[in-house]
């Protein structure tokens, strides 16, 4: 006996449930599918409004940037250095001709006072400043800013960038460039966004400097109430619904972090963000309800075309991945149509990404070889400086070695003291060239096994007039360097006596930090020593601190090295013969400098020919031959390094120095390449100059 089948279906019941079935994965994927791409669309469509506020941020900040350079470039004018405001006038209204977008430039002194602005002829009225809270501030810090944007007294809506600057006499002027709002409302306009969408640009103040709808209505107000709600927080970008001035609603992406404070927004129509719309989720359902009522055949065609679809969305998806263009064949189902579109949109949204940062990074670069050359023109400007302040000195020292020769004690006094200024005036120039050295990274050490012990009783016992009590061991090894380390011992002892207060030792190792002093400055100096003091005896691998009890009570200065094994005394060195007389050929241009070695040398007993030129060396060579020639190298015709050349083709065979203001290691090596024999750093020392002229012969070809 057959037991019973139970419950049965019609094969048209059946086929159509195992389509309903069968399409009911399906339905549930399209689902899940469109809720993907449409979250991806909204996230990525967030990301692209972010990177576009920060990249306009950056535009916004390279247009500054500039204004700073071009402003801080006419502040280096030799005629406000000089004082000349009348002459620094023209200069400065030149230079706001050829701005088109600058309205005038204004230079104000350290109180804050209008010396002129080039709107108004020189000398007449100039009214007063607009903003005067940032020339306050530009005063305070004396560093570049940008003020806020606001109407003038004329009516016109501009934001001022300040610099400051100092001329020869150390005083303070602050210099502003009035600029007009066009300048960065023309880099929003180039910017590519979607209809409808508003991108905004406030000042550190929080006023709109440019706005790419109804700019002219807008500018120096506040933003609308709710994007400054969304800015309001503490981060310093975000994402957030909003509603702009027209009363719109829309999406807003910005972002604070520009180096002058200001802020970029970026607001997008609400339809062009979000998940899909209702209307399409309705229209899928009606499509699944169609595919349900169809027969079997219809079913499995339409499966077909369903698997069909789905592979070229995953090849599009593939190809968007890999940053290839994405091209979504056309589909039947409005859902997968829908999807394709979504992912060509987000590939075209990437593409822009890309090209934003290919442009993002092009500009980096431009930065990065900006200040590359601006390091080199720093380096450049250095070594100028060295030569064209040692170039002076060497007369003067050269002037008080013969006057010290000549033993001329009615003008003793008068020479200590010209010999202590030009002393200081040295120290404070090299100071300087070493801070630029530490600061480029370009200090290096010669160590050796040294007795610490022996340079501390140097240092003390060659500062007379100086009570000092020494208390040392007889032998402390150390590897270092033995000129730096007493560079380190003379700045300690002279800037002890100056620091007494707690609150100054804590920021004595500042660079350009000083002790209050009176106003005549006695004891000057750049502020520099003690910077340089705790960087050679880092370099040294130790450390250095100080503490004081209190005002009045002194200072310590503690300096900790590491030790080394002790070495075997030096043998001592045999005294050389004195010197005969020697045939010496001068090069300088500089008249007093060569005039005043020469006198020197013929001091110590030797004949003295001097000329000013390459040529003219050249031509002294003619049948005579030098046992040293001394040269300059910074000469009117040929530099040294090229005269040294020529000498040695001559077949002179003597010594060869090189007396120069270039002082830095690359200077000393690049003479040395160059065939010197030896290198000296202007002024010169008598004992420099004894020693250029020591042990040497002429030797005809």
């Amino acid at each position: 006996m057959r037991s019973p089948i139970g419950f049965t279906l019609s094969l048209r019941r059946l086929l159509i449930l195992l389509s309903g079935i069968g399409l009911l994965p399906l339905a549930l994927l399209g689902l899940w599918s469109v809720h993907t791409a449409s979250q991806h669309q909204q996230r990525e469509q967030e990301r692209a409004m972010l990177d576009l506020a920060r990249a306009l941020s950056s535009a916004v900040d390279a247009e500054l940037d500039g204004s700073i350079a071009t402003l801080a470039s006419l502040a280096r004018s030799p005629a406000i250095a000089a004082g000349d405001v009348r002459t620094f006038y023209d200069i400065a209204r030149d230079q706001v001709k050829g701005q088109p977008e600058w309205l005038a430039i204004i230079l104000t002194d350290a109180a804050g006072n209008i010396l002129f602005r080039t709107t108004t002829p020189f000398g007449e009225p100039v009214g007063r400043i607009t903003d005067p809270e940032s020339l306050r501030q530009l005063l305070a810090v004396q560093r570049p800013l940008v003020g806020h944007v606001s109407r003038g007294q004329r009516g016109k809506v501009a934001f001022p960038v300040r610099v400051p600057l100092r001329d020869e006499s150390g005083r303070l002027y602050g210099l502003t460039a009035v600029i007009k709002p066009d300048r960065i409302l023309g880099v929003v306009k180039r910017q590519a966004v979607l209809p409808g969408s508003v991108i905004a640009v406030i000042d550190a103040y929080g006023s709109i400097v440019a706005r790419s709808k109804d700019h002219d209505k807008r500018v120096a107000n506040p933003p609308g109430p709710a994007l400054q709600r969304l800015m309001r927080g503490q981060s310093p970008e975000g994402v957030g619904a909003s509603v702009n001035y027209e009363g719109d609603n829309i999406t807003s992406a910005f972002t604070k972090v520009s180096r002058h404070g200001w802020t970029v927004a970026v607001g997008v129509p609400k339809p062009g963000i979000g998940p899909a719309s209702l209307k399409g989720m309705t229209l899928y359902g009606w499509g699944l309800g169609a595919s349900l009522l169809a027969c079997v055949g219809l079913a499995s065609l339409l499966s077909l075309r369903i698997a069909k679809s789905f592979a070229n969305l995953q090849q599009a998806a593939a190809a968007l991945g890999a940053g290839k263009p994405v091209e979504v064949a056309p589909s039947r189902i409005r859902e997968l149509a829908l999807m394709g579109r979504a992912l060509e949109a987000a590939a075209a949204q990437h593409a822009t990404y890309e090209q934003e940062r290919s442009l993002l990074l092009a500009s980096l670069e431009e930065a990065l070889k900006t200040s590359r050359e601006a390091s080199v023109v720093k380096d450049e400007f250095l070594a100028v400086l060295g030569h064209e302040l040692r170039n002076p000195l060497s007369p003067i020292v050269a002037s008080l070695d013969l006057m010290d020769l000549r033993a001329d004690d009615s003008s003793l006094r008068e020479r200590t003291i010209m010999r202590r200024q030009v002393n200081h005036l040295k120290r404070l120039v090299d100071d300087l060239l070493d801070v630029a050295r530490i600061t480029s990274g370009k200090m290096q050490l010669e160590l050796r096994p040294l007795n610490l012990a022996e340079v501390v009783r140097h240092a003390v016992t060659s500062r007379p007039g100086t009570a000092i009590t020494l208390a040392a061991p007889a032998a402390v090894w150390v590897e270092g360097d033995e000129s730096r380390l007493a560079q380190v011992l003379n700045n300690l002892l002279s800037n002890a006596e100056r620091f007494g207060d707690r609150d100054l030792l804590a920021r004595v190792f500042d660079p350009f930090y000083q002790a209050p002093q009176q106003a005549a400055r006695i004891t000057g100096g750049l502020g520099l020593g003690l910077a340089i003091v705790r960087k050679i005896v880092e370099l040294h691998h130790g450390r250095v601190s100080a503490q004081s009890d209190g005002s009045g009570t002194g200072s310590s200065f503690v300096v900790e090295l590491p030790l080394a094994a002790a070495q075997a005394p030096l043998p001592l060195a045999i005294p050389h013969a004195p010197v005969g007389g020697k045939q010496v050929l001068l090069v300088d241009d500089n008249v007093d400098a060569a005039t005043m070695t020469a006198l020197i040398l013929e001091q110590f007993g030797h004949e003295v020919r001097i000329a000013h030129s390459g040529a003219e060396a050249l031509a002294l060579l003619e049948g005579y031959w030098p046992a040293v020639a001394i040269l300059d190298i910074g000469l009117p015709d040929m530099d040294g390094y090229a005269l040294a050349a020529a000498i040695r083709r001559t077949g002179m065979t003597g010594r060869l120095v090189a007396l120069t203001g270039y002082g830095q290691k690359s200077d000393v090596e690049r003479a040395s390449g160059a065939g010197f024999d030896m290198h000296l750093t202007k002024p010169a020392s008598l004992d420099d100059l004894a020693r250029a002229v020591a042990d040497t012969e002429a030797i005809a070809p």
